[in-house]
This record gives structure tokens, sequence and C-alpha cells, in this order.
């Protein structure tokens, strides 16, 4: 045990040495490892920061509410079927609640109806547009899963009466009133003033592609005297009492709505009911291959470094060819010339991978700094990865030419100029 301890030992202070003799050789050796752990490092990181905000973005949406709609969340090849189907209206919203409310131990909640468009939203002189504008009810409070940053939500009694009021998502409270509070402040959609009631606080964007703080939120009939909602626009969103059952819980909407839409029996469905699954079935394939393209490309710069690697390795087993006779007539076994190679190729390897995450990690936060809503995070799954990676790359890449080292014949290597 003494024995294996030194030889360990040893061939570490002599990879050491040997490092430290031929830094600038040791360096560009490194340099294809380093590049290859970055690649690495930074592809895993982009690839957990796209499923940290694919999840995040799929919690905002609620995995407790089925969305029932005209259209489903997923490519139709029966196009005019759907587009035929007839629209929804508040008044199914209603019929729904009733039939939920006289049924026994039913797995709904509420149906909320929610009607949308894209508007324009002022205030004094400060516009803006693309404002994803959603009429709804007092029960919509139950969907919500953000919180108010300040004010709150309007109540029965002013979404009934169709008041003027308004909740503002946080990106179009800041564009129309910066730096102050647009608490009790008036705001304009397409020539009505509404009071702001409230702020939601911030809750992101859904991959990039839309903010669910670029919204405001009015009483719906409010909304009717400004929209028309009968051209399909209006959906219903149902709250379900426990997720676990969201299989039963979807079939009891769809007898439900069968009878709100009076279709009869043998007929096939109006409407689609859609849930966040839907999203995770279409980008998960896409999210798989992204990952594998991905991580395919930079292991081929890690491969590059390994064949570097190995290359410098054979060279420096040429370079010392007489010393290994020499270590070889003095009784050093095979074991320890083929240990003593794959130490060097490994230690370089090592600081090499070293280098790399600290790069890394220099790279993430400056990104984070520069985009603070972007989720990026090393985590230390992947710092751990990639030292494992550059051990298992400095053994692959230094065996054979350590085996050839070890093979070698002490007279023959004495004479070896």
């Amino acid at each position: 045990m003494k024995r294996v301890l030194y030889e360990i030992t040893e061939s570490v202070r002599i990879a050491l040495a040997q490092i430290r003799g031929s830094k600038m050789r040791s360096a560009l050796t490194a340099l294809g490892v380093i590049i290859g752990i970055i690649a690495v490092t930074l592809m895993g990181t982009a690839i957990r920061g796209i499923n940290v905000q694919f999840n995040n973005s799929l919690a905002v949406l609620g995995d407790d509410i089925l969305y029932v709609q005209k259209w489903p969340w997923h490519n139709v090849d029966d196009w005019w079927n759907y587009a035929n189907r007839r629209p929804f209206y508040p008044e199914d919203a209603e019929a729904l609640n009733r039939i939920i409310a006289s049924t026994p131990n039913s797995q709904l909640d509420v149906a909320v109806p929610v009607a949308g468009r894209s508007s324009t939203v002022r205030s004094g002189d400060n516009l803006v547009s693309g404002v994803a504008t959603f009429g709804t009810t007092a029960d919509y409070g139950r969907l919500m899963t953000a919180d108010f940053q300040t004010g709150r939500l309007f109540s029965e009694t002013e979404a009934n009466s169709g008041r003027p009021v308004c909740v503002l998502g946080s990106d179009v409270a800041e564009a129309l009133f910066p730096g102050g509070t647009a608490l009790d402040q008036t705001v304009t959609l397409r020539g009505q003033p509404l009071r702001v009631i409230g702020v939601m606080a911030r809750q992101g964007s859904f991959l990039g592609i839309f903010s669910f703080d670029n919204q405001i939120l009015i009483p719906l009939n409010t909304y009717r005297r400004q929209f028309n909602v009968r051209g399909g626009s209006l959906e219903i969103r149902v709250k379900l009492r426990d997720k676990l059952h969201l299989a039963d819980a979807e079939e009891e909407l769809t007898g439900a709505m069968r009878r709100v839409r009076r279709q009869v029996p043998g007929e096939r469905d109006n409407f689609s009911i859609n849930q966040q699954d839907a999203f995770k079935e279409q980008l998960g394939p896409l999210k798989e291959g992204m990952a594998f393209a991905g991580l395919f490309i930079t292991g081929l710069a890690l491969f590059v470094g390994a064949i570097g690697i190995m290359n410098i390795t054979f060279v420096s087993v040429k370079e010392r060819t007489r010393e290994i006779g020499t270590r070889k007539a003095l009784g050093a076994r095979r074991r320890t010339i083929l240990f003593q190679f794959l130490v060097e190729a490994v230690a370089i390897c090592v600081v090499g991978g070293t280098i790399g995450l600290s790069l890394t990690f220099v790279a993430c936060t400056a990104a984070q700094h520069a985009m603070p809503n972007l989720p990026i995070q090393v985590s230390w799954t992947l710092v751990a990865s990639a030292l494992v990676a550059s051990v298992v790359t400095g053994i692959v890449s230094g065996f054979l030419p350590a085996l050839g080292a070890s093979r070698l014949d002490p007279v023959v290597a004495l004479r070896y100029e």
C-alpha cells in the first residue's frame, strides 16, 4: 500500500514538474480542453436555463386550469371543422358554473369567461401598443398565480356593473407612469378612461415569445362596450379542485360542456379542452433535439482537445525515451511508467477544465448582469460533470501513449538518440 501511495505521489510530482518546465506547450495543449469545457458547460447552462424558463412559464399558465376554447393547442388537419365551430359567449360560462354547483363531488371549482385582444393603452403623452387586453369577471382572482404589486382586482359589484376600472401588468404600468405610481391614475383604452385599481407583480415572459407583464385586465362588461366578444375571442378557463385528478376533471368538463352546448349523443365535440401539457408535448421534442445537437457539437470541441493531448503525450514519450529506459533499468515497474504519463495527461486536462469552468463562471456572471431576466445559473452538477469529463478525457487521450511508454524495452530505450 505504501509503495502504491509513493508511486501516486511521485507521479503527481513529476507531472507537475513537467507542466512547469514546459509552460507554453502545456498551455497550448490545455487550450483545446479549455475550449471544449467552456463549450460544454455553456451549452449545458443554456439548456438548463431554457428548462427553468419553460417550467416557470408553465407555472404562470397554471397546472390546475383547463382552457375551453374553439381551437386546440396543436396542429389540425381538418381546419374547416374547427373554423366553423360556434363561438363561446359569457352565458356559456354562467351555465357551466350552474352545472358545477349542482354536481355532487365535482372535480371542477369555477368557470371564468375571458375575452382577449391586442390594443393600445395611453396615459397623457405615454403610449403602449400591442397590450394584451383581457375582459373577465371577479372570479378571475381565483385563477391568478401572480401577486399584486399594489392595489387589487376589481370586485364582483364593479365587474357586474361594468365600472371603468382596470388592473395593469408591471411592464405597462412602468411604461405609462415611469418613475411614479400607477395606482389611482387614469389610462385611456379606445377613448374610454379607466381608473387603475391594481398593478400585478412581475411574472416574466413565455420563452421570450410574449410577456405576461404586458397586459391589462378590465371587467368583462366594460370590455363588451369596447370590443365585440361574439367573434370567437372569448374562452372559458376552468379551475380544478385537485390537479391530481386531472383526467377525471377533463372528462367531467367534457360532459358538462356538451350539456352547455346542447350536443346530442354521438355528435362530435364542437369545443376543445386545452391544458399546459400540450405545450410540453409540442416543445419537448424540440428541446431534446436542441440539447442533443448542442451537446454533440460542443462534444466535438472536447474531442479535438483530447486528440491534442494524445499527440503531445506521444511527443513527450519520444523525448523522454532515454529517461524511461533509465528508470526501468533501475527497477521501475511498467505500471509506474504507465501511471506517470497517465497522470501527466490527466493533470493537463484537469488544469484546462478548471480554467474553462472559471471562464464559464465569468461569462455567466456577465450574462446575468446584461440580461437579469434570463435564468442563467451554473449548477454544481454541471461543474462536477465537467471535471469528470476532464479526467475521462485525460485518461482516454493519455492511455495509449502511456501504455506505449510502459512497454519500452530498457535496452532499446537507453540506446535511443
